[in-house]
């Protein structure tokens, strides 16, 4: 074989080497653009993303490329990230903590999704529930909704009382000012979409079997209740912004400017730096001539249908 054909051949499975790194992204892109045949006589509704898809994808694995020198530096710091992610549903939380964590380590990135609270934990102290997930040193960890339900669903849904509402309200700074004196960098996300995007992006749920699971009674009763959750969302930020932990609001019509947005934004506020590294250096396979691979009985293997 002459070096132009080798070069051709190395060529073209790095070529595939470099698309099978990047194929996860584009199946969630992929995702994010089937439509349900029963709603493509409003698809003329649905907002657009005006981003050029080029564009998009660039800077998406730009920024990922910058979320692990993040990683690293945390790491190598014992720095402590907490972000939270709310607002309103079907405004694009998840699809934002999917691209940061997509090609993040997974020991030290977690996200945090709780589920309702026990009866146990009903009965205790209102952020106990919270604590054993904060990061500890060399850690990022990204809830998916936060101790913040008390002042959204928990509060329009009347699970708790006007009462236990306030009684939030009065601890919550307090709270976070802790987590920022002991070291933790404290970032809070309100995810805004409108009234006409939300209800598209729920219509897309109802009719779509893959993405039914993300619909809950909460969700329809977030439609019902559009106004209430307006009200105690205003009054959430007014009484909780606070300068040791900011909110901060993505405008998430626009689901591809909001991941970029809402990334390149979350860089800014870590004061990471390059960490040094050592060159990995693949070490020579030791072949011992007295070794003899076992034949292992087929009945073992998974069946090749592909």
């Amino acid at each position: 074989m002459n070096s132009r054909a080798r070069d051709d051949e190395d060529g073209s499975w790095l070529d595939d080497e470099i698309k099978d790194s990047f194929d996860e992204e584009l199946e969630l892109e992929l995702d994010d653009n089937r439509v349900a045949r029963e709603l493509r006589d409003i698809d003329a509704l649905k907002s657009k993303s005006t981003l050029d898809r080029k564009v998009y994808f660039r800077e998406l694995f730009r920024l990922q490329s910058e979320l692990i020198k993040l990683q690293d530096w945390v790491a190598h710091s014992g720095g402590k990230v907490a972000v939270v992610f709310e607002g309103r549903d079907a405004a694009g939380k998840g699809g934002v903590i999917k691209r940061i964590t997509q090609r993040l380590n997974p020991r030290s990135c977690r996200v945090v999704a709780l589920p309702a609270p026990t009866e146990r934990e009903k009965s205790s102290w209102y952020f106990q529930r919270y604590v054993p997930h904060l990061p500890s040193a060399g850690e990022i960890v990204l809830f998916d909704r936060s101790w913040y339900n008390r002042a959204g669903v928990e509060r329009v849904m009347e699970f708790a009382s006007p009462e236990q509402v306030e009684e939030f309200f009065r601890d919550v700074s307090d709270f976070e000012k802790m987590l920022v004196r002991s070291g933790i960098t404290l970032v809070k996300y309100w995810f805004s979409i409108t009234d006409q995007e939300q209800q598209l992006r729920f219509l897309l749920r109802v009719h779509d079997p893959m993405k039914q699971w993300k619909l809950s009674p909460m969700d329809l009763q977030s439609r019902v209740r559009w106004e209430q959750y307006t009200k105690a969302k205003e009054e959430m930020l007014e009484r909780t912004n606070i300068p040791e932990a900011h909110w901060w609001i993505v405008e998430g019509n626009d689901k591809k400017r909001a991941r970029l947005n809402c990334i390149n934004h979350f860089l800014d506020q870590v004061p990471y730096e390059d960490v040094p590294h050592t060159q990995a250096i693949l070490p020579d396979r030791v072949f011992n001539p007295n070794y003899e691979r076992k034949v292992l009985p087929d009945h073992l293997y998974v069946p090749q249908k592909f």
